[in-house]
């Protein structure tokens, strides 16, 4: 077996008291070698691209002069299927059952967001849009897609296009964002897709007004008692000391080559903005002609912008720099959540928490 080093720093475990010193990971568990390490202020090189907190967007302001397609997606019921859907992810994303990536498409993972809340809510569980689980959606009136006013922040970049070839990345300063719909599609949890579509007309500068879900939340989730990862529905939960699921994730996890660990395991601490040691020869399906390689932190490095580390050696949950894929496509051996996904998760696990990974 190959081995890399994950090294935390104090700050980036935001208060943790377990001191992680060398944390052994194993690159073919996780798309490679790693040595993540964080600090409260990134260096000025990769500040400005890093990832916001994407979990508390800043709230959007509701305008009356919201566009007809707002009009008809805020008052949508079943029955009106592609407006439906779209309000009923936003609902779902709010009520901390997670769509994944906002995109208003049918799809498993919104089956399985729906699923989920079903569940949590003791509905019967269909994973579809029956009238009981709407009718407990519903229950939420606030509007599903509001106006919001780009700041100076939204737009200032900077906005790099990012090599595909590892090699090349490794140049960088910083993984950040290759746009600034990339950027607020992570904002807004929305698929830059349905970005555009929203706002055919756009130029995307300060001070304009955009089309987005408010996904904003008012306050940030509890403390779990311990985090569920379930292969069957490809699924996290944070699940509380009396066994109730209050928020869902969908998510990507193992592979043939890779095969998610079932057991208990333990949290044994976050990292932030992790940076990202990639080694060719601890990868079955690596270029042989690349070498060993450092990528900068960024919400485009490989693991995205969280890292959550498992007392199972070389696993842990993190993010990705493409949330289209998450709960469509196979990962090498982790845990895998969108940016904003991860970092929700985040904020409600703790060094020494259980985390149960299930058939």
């Amino acid at each position: 077996m190959t081995y890399s080093r994950l090294l935390v720093s104090g700050p980036s475990l935001r208060g943790l008291s377990l001191a992680i010193g060398a944390i052994l990971l194993s690159a073919a568990a996780c798309a490679g070698a790693q040595d993540a390490k964080t600090t409260s202020t990134p260096p000025a090189s990769t500040a400005a691209p890093a990832a916001p907190d994407a979990s508390m967007p800043a709230k959007p302001a509701s305008d009356a002069t919201v566009p007809a397609l707002a009009s008809a997606v805020n008052a949508a019921k079943p029955s009106n299927t592609r407006d439906a859907m779209l309000r009923a992810q936003v609902l779902l994303d709010r009520a901390h059952y997670s769509p994944g990536e906002i995109d208003g498409i049918p799809g498993s993972s919104s089956r399985r967001a729906i699923a989920g809340f079903q569940e949590g809510n003791g509905l019967t569980v269909t994973g579809a849009l029956d009238a009981p689980t709407w009718d407990a959606l519903d229950r939420d009136t606030q509007p599903a897609l509001v106006n919001y006013t780009l700041t100076d922040a939204d737009v200032a970049g900077p906005f790099v296009a990012l090599p595909s070839d590892v090699m090349e990345k490794a140049k960088l300063h910083a993984l950040g964002y290759t746009s600034v719909q990339e950027a607020l599609g992570e904002k807004f949890h929305m698929s830059p897709t349905l970005l555009k579509k929203l706002n055919p007309n756009a130029n995307f500068a300060a001070g304009e007004q955009v089309l987005v879900p408010d996904v904003a939340n008012e306050a940030p989730l509890p403390k779990a008692d311990k985090v569920v990862v379930d292969k069957s529905d490809a699924t996290v939960s944070l699940v509380d000391a009396s066994g109730k699921t209050f928020a869902q994730f969908t998510a990507t996890m193992g592979s043939e080559h890779d095969p998610l660990p079932i057991g208990d395991w333990k949290i044994q601490g976050v990292a932030h903005n992790p940076t990202f040691h990639y080694n060719p020869a601890l990868f079955w399906d690596a270029n042989d002609k690349q070498s060993k390689a450092v990528l900068a932190p960024g919400p485009n490095n490989p693991v995205g912008v969280v890292w959550v580390d498992l007392s199972k050696p070389h696993y842990g949950i993190h993010g990705t720099p493409e949330p289209s894929k998450i709960g469509k496509t196979q990962s090498h051996g982790c845990i895998r959540l969108t940016n904003w996904d991860a970092m929700t998760l985040s904020h409600s696990v703790a060094a020494g928490m259980t985390a149960v990974l299930q058939e």
